[in-house]
């Protein structure tokens, strides 16, 4: 026969439980042959009625607590039997005062009441834990529901910033290439306005040169800068074969320097008899001035020449009595004119 001294008690996890007036410490028991005796036949344990009790209390104390949390739920669990000491019994809170339990048990006989509870409890949360404030006042009651809202919220967030950074990489390269394009197309307008200015300067350049090559062409000079007239057109002596001077003198110093007193062609240049070193030039209307009596000579003949340059130097080469310059002046048809009025004809002063 099972011995009937009292098993131990297991200690409680929770510590200290105060029963009536009466505190208690569970300890835990370990069957041993001073508890459980063999009897011939079947075998038998004392009932543990202290320990399953215990347990069940455990079991009741985390199933308010899971429910509360809104983690877990009873809904489906197959009854479980249980038995407790009668002395624990009476001390045991009732079971509709336990948070989160009390809504789950009817005093309905048929347990309609409990059934609708269940229901009810199905379809709702036990708890509106997680649930921020903001929610709560927007109508919110699951707090699984509101996480999955604020989770795709959340990814909703980043989806518009991640499209805003390609949107902003997008705007960036779009502006850098504008702005590339925008310096080619000013380093291109630039290199094309210099590129204007200078053929724009040439051409003024070239304008200019032609501008003083066309008034040199309709201007005149004088043969030479320091002179003095020594004989003239036609004057009669016996120095001159034919009894007169067929041109201008110009006395002068040696090696002065002798230039076309309009611009022409050289037709001739080198020695000739008594003229010695003789250079003609013919001008554009025909006409042809002579330069004679030069010591040297700076143009060839076929040279094209502009008024003022220097074609020679003074000097006392053939049939010259002194250092000067013999200028003559001979129409189309080759007759001889005065030089001195043909020269103040063109606006010089002799």
């Amino acid at each position: 026969m099972a011995s009937n001294k009292p098993a131990p008690e297991a200690p409680s996890p929770f510590g200290t439980e105060t029963l009536g007036a009466q505190d208690r410490t569970w300890e835990e028991w370990n069957p041993t042959e001073e508890s459980i005796r063999p009897v011939r036949g079947r075998h038998r344990v004392a009932k543990q009625r202290g320990l399953a009790r215990s347990s069940t209390v455990l079991g009741v104390g985390v199933i308010a607590a899971v429910g509360a949390g809104g983690m877990a739920t009873a809904q489906g669990k197959p009854p479980v039997s249980i038995s407790i000491p009668d002395s624990i019994a009476d001390n045991l809170p009732d079971a509709k005062s336990l948070p989160g339990v009390g809504s789950l048990m009817s005093d309905d006989a048929d347990g309609s009441d409990a059934k609708n509870t269940a229901t009810m409890s199905a379809s709702s949360p036990l708890t509106t834990a997680g649930i921020t404030t903001a929610e709560a006042e927007q109508g919110a009651t699951d707090a699984g529901e509101a996480l999955r809202n604020r989770i795709l919220q959340q990814a909703e967030q980043q989806q518009a910033s991640a499209d805003a950074e390609a949107m902003a990489a997008q705007e960036k390269a779009a502006a850098e290439k504008a702005a590339a394009e925008a310096q080619a197309q000013q380093s291109e307008a630039e290199a094309k306005a210099a590129a204007e200015k200078k053929a724009a300067e040439e051409e003024a350049a070239r304008k200019a040169e032609a501008e003083r090559l066309a008034k040199l062409a309709a201007s005149y000079t004088l043969p030479v800068s320091s002179y003095t007239i020594t004989a003239t057109f036609g004057q009669a002596g016996s120095m001159w074969s034919s009894g007169q001077h067929t041109g201008l003198d110009f006395a002068t110093q040696a090696g002065a320097p002798i230039k076309a007193v309009h611009g022409g062609t050289v037709t001739s240049a080198g020695w000739h008899t008594s003229y010695g070193y003789h250079t003609v030039i013919e001008l554009d209307n025909g006409m042809e001035v002579t330069y004679s009596h030069q010591s040297s000579m700076n143009v060839t003949a076929g040279q094209k020449v502009n008024t003022g340059d220097i074609i020679g130097r003074a000097g006392s080469t053939g049939n010259s009595s002194g250092v000067h310059l013999h200028l003559e002046v001979h129409t189309e048809s080759g007759a001889g004119i005065d030089p001195m009025s043909w020269l103040r004809s063109k606006g010089l002063t002799l």
